[in-house]
């Protein structure tokens, strides 16, 4: 099964590279082979389709040629050029002895020049891939053409595109928002963590530049005046690690035991108690959090309750506390053990109902037959219920984990105002004993506006979910698992 499964990557591996090499071995032979009018489209791109008599498809071309030249002239040029420096004259006013008046001058704004730089090459990228898939489209017409096929007319290529091709109609406008909205924006963000972005280097009143791996260094324990961040760091990730998995496990066997419950044969009302946690998960999450939080806060009902019936009196005479209220979302490890608890309140119910889902779904005549066998419920649980729902919800599992290493909600909301490091070190960088990566990440940006290190953060966020995601799906989907359970 290993083997197999280490086959399956490596020739998935080995397939998209073999893919890329046609792309461009293609390109290479409509250049070297094509006729006249096929190496004219290297400069002209609508030349092939005026031999071929296709002149919608050629004014189109043309006019997606001169925009990019238009692109590149009259915007990317701004910008492109001073991407190397980042820009080089800071903003200030400057007496104009014309209107007698202080105006600013012609500053250089860094942020500006990074977008607009970044969004210039991705359009260039695009162009290129076009421009390759254009002169491929051109020979492939001559070779038609020579063989004596039929072209398609425009209205015939159109029809195509809402016939057999209709699937790339569909992609078209999500792959455009992929692009503007997911893709340029992960490359700002790991530009920036290249550079000295920061509350000293803000745009427009003052510049940023480039500083290489600086920033990793300081993360990852360098010296300098932000040494404390390698020691935050390795805190701040190991709780993220410890929360993301007591936070995905609890909810997920917490849900299926409770589905189990409502279930069984034994449970009177099953509706009525299915109901009664449907509705807590109607209930916006934030406002439960947020009256939960108000709860255990310090002055909150539960520490008055608590105090009343001598409870935080006991737990301070043998030493557990050493303040006059119990310090639930104040303090580290209460705060850590009330989050996880918390977060079970408000995850099991969401995870129930797609246990109960998948729990119906259970071939009734295996369960029987484990009963006439003599299973124990146990034994029917290990060996049957969890392995089926395993198999079924792994990739929501999966998605969950993912999901609670970016779960800002939770750990914002119970803390945000609440809690407050006593750890220098940690304050030093900006971050607190309760913060996630993604919380620190949040509080760097919006709060001291340490976009450089934000960044850095964020790229390690991405690499420990996307290895866990690549890993995690490949163990589920080696083997003949699908088999098994038919």
């Amino acid at each position: 099964m290993a083997n197999q499964s280490k086959g399956s990557a490596v020739s998935a591996i080995s397939g998209f590279f073999k893919a890329i090499g046609g792309f461009f071995s293609g390109f290479g032979t409509a250049v070297v082979k094509g006729d006249l009018f096929v190496k004219l489209s290297l400069v002209w791109w609508g030349a092939g389709y005026v031999k071929r008599k296709q002149y919608i498809k050629a004014a189109i071309m043309t006019v997606l040629e001169a925009a990019i030249i238009l692109f590149t002239v009259n915007f990317a040029m701004d910008y492109v050029p001073k991407f190397r420096t980042l820009g080089t004259v800071k903003a200030e006013k400057v007496f104009n002895p014309n209107t007698m008046k202080s105006e600013w001058n012609d500053y250089d704004h860094s942020f500006k020049i990074l977008l607009f730089s970044i969004f210039s090459f991705v359009v260039w990228f695009a162009a290129i891939i076009v421009w390759m898939k254009n002169m491929m489209s051109v020979y492939k017409l001559q070779i038609m053409e020579a063989e004596g096929k039929h072209i398609n007319t425009f209205k015939e290529d159109l029809r195509s595109y809402i016939e057999e091709k209709f699937h790339i109609t569909l992609l078209t406008l999500p792959v455009l928002g992929i692009v503007v909205f997911t893709l340029i924006p992960i490359l700002l963000l790991a530009f920036v963590a290249f550079t000295n972005y920061d509350q000293s280097h803000m745009p427009p009143s003052q510049l940023f530049t480039w500083v290489g791996f600086k920033n990793f260094a300081s993360l990852f324990g360098g010296g300098g005046l932000t040494s404390t961040f390698g020691y935050s760091f390795v805190r701040v990730l190991g709780w993220t690690l410890v929360w993301a998995f007591f936070a995905t496990i609890t909810t997920y066997i917490g849900g299926i035991l409770l589905a189990l419950l409502l279930n069984s044969k034994k449970t009177r009302l099953p509706k009525l108690w299915r109901t009664l946690f449907v509705v807590t998960i109607a209930v916006p999450q934030f406002v439960s959090l947020l009256l939960v939080r108000n709860f255990f806060a310090d002055s909150g009902i539960v520490n008055t309750i608590c105090s009343n019936i001598g409870l935080t009196g006991f737990l301070k005479s043998v030493g557990l506390i050493s303040t006059t209220y119990i310090p639930f979302l104040s303090a580290p490890g209460w705060a850590h053990v009330m989050i996880i608890l918390i977060n079970i309140w408000v995850g099991v119910p969401y995870q129930m109902l797609i246990a109960t889902g998948v729990l119906m779904n259970i071939p009734e005549d295996q369960l029987e037959s484990a009963r006439v066998d003599g299973a124990k419920p146990f034994q029917i649980f290990r060996k049957i219920t969890m392995p089926y729902m395993l198999f079924i919800t792994g990739p929501a599992l999966v998605t969950d984990f993912v999901k609670n290493i970016n779960n800002f909600n939770v750990i914002y909301l119970l803390t945000q105002d609440v809690y407050t490091t006593t750890n220098q070190s940690l304050a030093n960088s900006q971050a607190q004993e309760v913060d996630l990566l993604v919380t620190w990440l949040f509080r760097l940006t919006q709060d001291y506006y340490n976009y450089k290190m934000a960044s850095v953060i964020g790229i390690v966020v991405f690499i420990i979910c996307s290895v866990f995601t690549l890993i995690a799906f490949n163990f589920m989907i080696k083997g003949d698992k699908e088999g098994t359970y038919q």
